[in-house]
């Protein structure tokens, strides 16, 4: 590990003045950006410790009913707040499916939705990739490429985003607010990370110094509670990345669905927003043969990169079940396997 500047400041503008140095990187839970540098994939050489900032481990509910998430709120205590998890289960289960209970106890939400590829060539130095060094080529490309993408990939990286989190609140709208130089804004989640194309070192929309502050969800993300689900289809059921994973909210209108979120991980580097099958599903009546055709519209641009077109059918069969699931709607108890496929429907351990 290189030797590096530390720095703890006391306001958020101290933070964002400090972060906006070339070479600074913000500390939050460390669980990633620790490991990297262990790893000699990132070298700041100034860290920014935002873990004393005040105000940003709040979970409030705002007077128009959004609910704002602190960014230094760790995922574990988010999971367990009993109105949040009411309000957004889907969003709970997704935090409750990620890492262990050690890494949820350190984690925060914005750490989670910053998070980097977990892609091994990008872990490896020995290996060319480009989100490491710009135009080193993607040694990805050939090689071991079951868990890589089949939706919005290039030929210079074919990395997906990790994050179980960041899948339903793309699907329920949530925004990032954002404090930085030229001072705050607001960034829809859902546009928040970019596809690879030819940069793929830009992985976010982020400009030098802009500081995630929190991660707000819409007063409408509640109208979803009663039918949200998150499923997620790993090698093992505990303490791994997703392979396919979909977060699929319903709202009704007598028997008939009114709006349909949809949003998938593990296919993309990025987040995926399903808006076609979104819209098949509006004004439908739920049952097997319409959720098979939202699941071949969500995946309707698919392509291997590699040695995973498994993963295609895979994902449209995923989506199928989340939206039965989320159809029969959401269980008064969260499953022992949180976002499982083999967690029973009734569920064992309460959302708090």
């Amino acid at each position: 590990m290189n030797r590096f500047e530390y720095l703890r400041p006391a306001t958020i503008a101290e933070a964002v003045a400090a972060g906006a140095g070339a070479g600074s990187a913000f500390l939050a839970g460390g669980t990633n950006l620790v490991d990297l540098m262990k790893g000699g994939i990132e070298r700041p050489t100034r860290l920014v410790d935002l873990t004393r900032l005040p105000g940003l481990d709040r979970i409030e509910t705002l007077p128009d009913g959004s609910l704002r998430i602190g960014a230094l709120v760790r995922n574990a205590d988010l999971a367990a707040d009993p109105d949040f998890a009411r309000a957004c289960p889907a969003v709970a289960e997704a935090l409750l499916s990620g890492a262990s209970a050690q890494l949820r106890n350190a984690a925060t939400a914005a750490g989670n939705v910053l998070q980097r590829t977990r892609c091994p060539y990008f872990y490896d130095p020995a290996s060319a990739c480009n989100r490491r060094v710009p135009g080193a080529g993607c040694d990805a490309r050939g090689g071991e490429t079951r868990a890589h993408a089949v939706l919005g990939w290039s030929a210079h990286c074919i990395a997906t985003h990790p994050s179980d989190f960041c899948v339903p609140l793309v699907a329920l709208n949530a925004v990032a607010e954002v404090e930085g130089p030229q001072g705050r804004r607001d960034l829809p989640l859902d546009g928040f990370h970019l596809l690879p194309g030819n940069h793929p070192e830009r992985e976010t929309v982020l400009a030098p110094g802009e500081l995630v502050v929190a991660l707000r969800l819409p007063p409408s993300a509640a109208a979803f509670a009663g039918h949200s689900r998150y499923l997620k289809l790993r090698e093992r059921t505990s303490y791994a990345f997703a392979l396919v994973s979909a977060a699929a909210s319903l709202r009704f209108d007598g028997e008939r669905i009114a709006e349909a979120r949809l949003a998938l991980g593990g296919v993309a580097a990025k987040p995926w927003r399903a808006r076609e099958a979104e819209a098949l599903l509006a004004g439908a009546a739920p049952g097997p043969e319409v959720f098979a055709r939202a699941g071949e519209a969500a995946l309707s641009g698919a392509v291997p990169s590699g040695d995973n077109a498994f993963k295609i059918p895979l994902a449209r069969r995923l989506v199928a079940r989340a939206l039965a699931r989320a159809a029969a709607g959401t269980p008064e108890r969260l499953p022992a396997l949180p976002a499982s496929v083999f967690a029973p429907a009734p569920g064992e351990h309460a959302h708090a």
